[in-house]
């Protein structure tokens, strides 16, 4: 099985323990320190995105010592609180040679599956493609992309309440935009999670449930 916490291809190792997504511990330059335009450019697309209705987003503290400048977003789907994900701007102004630039987004999103299709062995590499299928479709321009896919089994005893199995499905990524307009690789992100969470795509009506002949 994939370690849960392996370190993402591009991300420097900071000086204490790799710290998680969820951090929030807040990482920024020193406050005399002037925003570089490049990065302030980025956030602004960041924050200016206009997403499907049902996903909301919030700024939240980033993880600390990644990079000079950091900004955080979490990514929720409404109605649908199994499914929730992070998404990192990370930026050093002097360049990161494994970056092949001075911006890296970090992502970290997970779902509960259904048990039944959540053993499928290509449920990996189906995740990983609804990375870049979104990134693709939303026209988000990137390199040097890397991260990984963990599967979870959990089975419930006793009192505890809800079904007795599930599987949970985690992505890591991170990858390098090729410009300071950030919001298709935003979109990019709120696609793959209302995917995960089973969500059918943008502007495309679920059918009701089948009932039979039979039903009151």
């Amino acid at each position: 099985m994939t370690a849960r916490h392996a370190r993402l291809p591009g991300v420097p190792r900071p000086r204490a323990a790799q710290t998680r997504l969820l951090s929030t511990i807040v990482a920024e330059a020193s406050p005399k320190a002037p925003t570089p335009a490049e990065f302030a450019a980025a956030v602004a697309s960041l924050t200016g995105a206009s997403l499907r209705p049902e996903v909301v987003i919030e700024r939240v503290k980033p993880p600390q010592r990644l990079a000079p400048w950091s900004f955080a977003l979490a990514v929720d789907v409404a109605g649908a609180p199994s499914a929730s994900g992070r998404l990192v701007l990370l930026h050093d102004p002097a360049g990161h040679e494994s970056w092949h630039g001075t911006l890296r987004l970090v992502g970290f999103a997970g779902a509960e599956m259904d048990p039944e299709i959540g053993w499928d062995p290509l449920l990996a590499e189906v995740g990983w493609s609804w990375l870049t299928d979104a990134l693709r479709d939303h026209g988000a321009r990137y390199t040097a992309a890397g991260g990984t896919i963990t599967q979870t089994a959990s089975t419930r005893f006793g009192e505890l309440a809800g079904p007795q199995a599930t599987v949970e499905i985690e992505l890591r990524a991170s990858w390098t935009p090729l410009d300071t307009d950030l919001a298709r690789h935003l979109r990019a992100w709120a696609d793959l999670l209302c995917t995960a969470a089973g969500l059918p795509p943008e502007g495309v009506s679920a059918f009701p449930a089948r009932r039979d002949r039979g039903d009151a």
